[in-house]
């Protein structure tokens, strides 16, 4: 007779023999999971792995929940209609890849390559971004593939190439707890990286000298743990930065040696610097010149200086000059390349940074090589045996440029792949219609129905996380292997599988001879070596073996004795510049894009909250997310409130220039007077009129191309109805 104890032994030994390590697929913190079989048929028990570098055992409630919505509402078959009027139909593959095929071949030849666009994905693993790279810029000639780290780091991406000479964020997560003072701006983080900010609050709880300065027109969770909260006016942050640099200055908190050494264009830079004395800067900041002080000073007093920042830079029509600044502050002091300091962009998608690697952007190719250099270009020519002048020169069209260009008739075939344009995109009327007149749309999803597939005229189903295989990179540059392990439901397959067979029908079967992810990473790192990220060290193999591994990580380094590279960039002071200095920019601040006046004199900023995720397409169909966020609201000052007679509850009626939506009021002191605040990820299928980017606008960095999704004109109309919506509200009562 079987024991009790013997029992639970053998079900541990069950578990531990079934156990799959893999990666969360949510936010760019990147955070390892352990997978093991749980109660009933294809049920799985999530948890955080604690051999994992970057998350260390710890889990939030997105991961610990992923496994709830997998089966939920799939696609599991191609689907076909002839126009957006009729129903789908289900068809085979063989009939999808066939239309798909054909159209290819009628557009290039009515129309060519620059009529054929893709907008991929951070959702992506790297194996997806580089076979669609592959297909796209390598054997269709077309450098139209862009990706949603278009709307959230392409600011980053900028800001550190021209400060640094390459992308690549020189800290890491260990520098969390090694700093003297974290600044962070425009960044939730408590929200949106949450075991990210975990590790920094135990420190600065547990560290008394340690100061923690939060940068945010919200009082958000993360302000609340912050010794110092600089609540400015949305788009004054370079006013803010180059007036902390005007302080440091004065009070001789510069390094002129590391100046002299590591650096160019100082000289311009201290004269923008000279027109923002404390009183210019907290008049339009919004904030005392004793916060601006303190600030300044404790900065300057720090022995390592960690700078934090996520979209509030970046989602900004001067979002690379705001990096850039925040960049300048540490050149400044010489806040680089040293435990404990350096500026760290904190990456939104799980693999925005996989994608970033292997060129997943229009201006991009793989190994961080740019579609202009004529050496990089002909380097992966000669890498994917294509003809010398395959790639084309030009930098493909953005996104946005794909809205543009379906808004005037010269997009052919539209291939959107795990993502959704019809929530994510800028002023959504606009991007609606033009949707609606795309001659041929392919939605290559693992979900249905979401807000895009109303679009679309072919579905092709894919798998998503726990079907596939491959690589994804966080925000400190960790590589791990997210395994498969459980089939795919129905007919979906892969994204890199659907890539390479398009390829190989288009006749370019030696391009795409892999049947493994595997091999496809094989090939990829190849085209890492001797670059800025050089990733040639790694393979699955070696991953499955060791676990997360973080680039620069050659080939040529022996394995047996480091397994594990440098974890900071330019420890030597060395930047990938063509002299080897970092450079200063010498950037004023030009304000918003969209300031308000008194017809909209409301300005509009958009966030995420702790549950939600991309557009809601997964969090959207986990319960426990559901309940945790049960509605939209716009959070309101009692000062903007009170002169129209809004109270707590109260439906309002949001109005851009572009378009309206409606909010239950939450009325609060946490957000800015002249400031309100709506969650961005509640789409037409989880909410009536609740979507923010209905009311905001294209603009966009000239540098990185990134939308200021972050700040908008608006105006406020309450909407009186007989029945209280406040009784609706559930937490937001």
């Amino acid at each position: 007779m079987t024991t009790w104890a013997e029992f639970e032994e053998h079900e541990r030994v069950v578990k531990e023999e079934t156990l799959v390590k893999t990666l969360c697929p949510y936010c760019g913190v990147g955070c390892g999971l352990e997978v093991v079989p749980s109660q009933g048929k294809g049920a799985w028990q999530v948890r955080g792995d604690r051999a994992h570098p970057s998350s260390q055992g710890m889990v939030c409630v997105k991961g610990a929940t992923v496994a709830e919505s997998i089966g939920k509402d799939r696609l599991l078959y191609p689907m076909w209609r002839e126009s957006l009027e009729q129903d789908f139909r289900q068809i085979s593959w063989d009939e999808a890849l066939d239309k798909l095929c054909d159209r290819i071949r009628a557009v290039l030849a009515s129309h060519g390559p620059d009529s054929i666009c893709m907008y991929g994905s951070g959702q992506f693993v790297t194996e997806d971004y580089y076979t669609a790279q592959k297909l796209m810029k390598g054997c269709l000639g077309t450098n139209n593939f862009d990706a949603n780290s278009r709307l959230c780091m392409s600011s980053a991406v900028s800001g550190y190439g021209q400060s640094f000479g390459a992308d690549g964020p020189p800290c890491c997560y260990e520098d969390l707890e090694q700093t003297d003072c974290a600044v962070i701006v425009g960044s939730n983080m408590a929200e949106c990286h949450p075991i990210a900010f975990n590790r920094l609050r135990k420190y600065h709880k547990k560290t008394p000298h340690v100061r923690l300065i939060v940068v945010d027109p919200r009082r958000t969770q993360t302000a609340d743990a912050a010794d110092l909260h600089l609540a400015i006016r949305p788009g004054t942050d370079i006013d803010l930065f180059n007036g902390i640099a005007y302080l440091l200055m004065q009070w001789g908190y510069e390094q002129p040696e590391f100046i002299q050494q590591h650096t160019n264009g100082y000289a311009d830079y201290a004269e923008v610097v000279r027109h923002y004395p404390p009183d210019i800067v907290s008049d339009r900041c919004g904030i005392a010149i004793s916060d601006l002080e303190t600030a300044a000073r404790w900065w300057g007093e720090s022995g390592r200086v960690l700078s934090l920042w996520s979209m509030g830079l970046n989602q900004s029509s001067e979002g690379t000059a705001k990096v850039r600044s925040l960049i300048d502050l540490h050149l400044l002091t010489g806040q680089i390349g040293k435990p404990g300091a350096g500026p760290f962009s904190l990456t939104g998608q799980p693999n925005a940074m996989g994608g970033r690697e292997a060129g997943g952007l229009s201006h991009l190719l793989p190994g961080y090589r740019f579609v202009v250099n004529p050496q990089h270009r002909a380097e992966v020519e000669h890498a994917w045996n294509l003809p010398a002048g395959q790639i084309s020169p030009n930098p493909g069209r953005t996104v946005w440029d794909m809205i543009c260009g379906l808004e005037a008739g010269e997009v052919g075939l539209f291939w959107i792949a795990a993502t959704n344009p019809a929530v994510s995109l800028p002023d959504l009327v606009r991007v609606k219609a033009a949707l609606g007149r795309s001659p041929f749309t392919v939605y290559q999803e693992a979900y249905f129905p979401t807000e895009t597939a109303e679009f679309a005229h072919l579905l092709l189903p894919a798998t998503q996380w726990s079907e596939k295989s491959g690589t994804m990179t966080n925000s400190e540059r960790m590589v791990t292997l997210a395994k498969a392990f459980q089939p795919a439901p129905g007919e979906a397959r892969a994204d890199w599988e659907i890539f390479c067979e398009v390829g190989r029908r288009l006749g370019f079967a030696a391009q795409f001879p892999f049947q493994t992810a595997a091999q496809v990473h094989t090939e990829f790192v190849k085209l890492t070596q001797g670059r800025p990220c050089d990733m040639s060290g790694i393979s699955h193999a070696r991953l499955e073996q060791e676990g997360p591994l973080q680039w620069p990580l050659s080939s040529g380094e022996n394995p047996e004795s480091q397994t594990q590279p440098a974890k900071r960039l330019y420890t030597d002071l060395q930047f990938h510049t063509p002299d080897g200095r970092a450079r200063f920019s010498a950037a004023h601040s030009r304000g918003l894009a969209e300031p308000p006046d008194p017809d909209f004199p409301l300005v509009l900023t958009t966030g995420r909250l702790y549950g939600h995720w991309h557009t809601q397409t997964r969090t959207g169909r986990t319960e426990k997310i559901t309940q945790m966020h049960p509605n939209p609201f716009i959070e309101i000052h009692p000062r903007d409130a009170e002169p129209l007679g809004i109270v707590e509850g109260e439906l309002v009626e949001v109005r851009s220039r572009r378009g309206w939506a409606r909010f239950p009021a939450k009325v609060t002191r946490a957000i800015a007077p002249g400031t309100v605040f709506v969650p961005m990820h509640w789409g037409a299928l989880w909410a009536d009129h609740a979507e923010a980017n209905a009311l905001t606008h294209p603009a966009a960095c000239p540098d990185s191309k990134q939308p200021e999704l972050k700040a908008c004109a608006v105006k406020l109309l309450p909407i009186r109805v007989e029945t209280p919506v406040r009784e609706e509200l559930g937490v937001l009562g």
